[in-house]
């Protein structure tokens, strides 16, 4: 169970450093909550060093995910 979780978390951490690497910003809009159609925005832009360093810690674990033992069913 733990190695496949460490895998998923890796895995999923490489892909979000391969998508900061693809994007320039990301605009996020609000909910309005009924109210009229005023567009709450907000911007996320990723620093520089982001992409690098989550496609880096996502491979470190994955790679670690492969050195946990399976377990024992005996």
């Amino acid at each position: 169970m733990w190695r496949s979780l460490f895998l998923a978390l890796g895995a999923y951490t490489c892909l979000l450093g391969v998508e900061a690497l693809a994007i320039d910003k990301a605009v996020l809009k609000k909910p309005t909550d009924g109210r009229p159609p005023v567009f709450d925005r907000e911007e996320l832009v990723p620093p520089d060093w982001a992409p690098w360093s989550l496609m880096a810690t996502g491979a470190v674990v994955v790679l670690y995910s492969f050195t946990i033992p399976r377990r024992a069913w005996g």
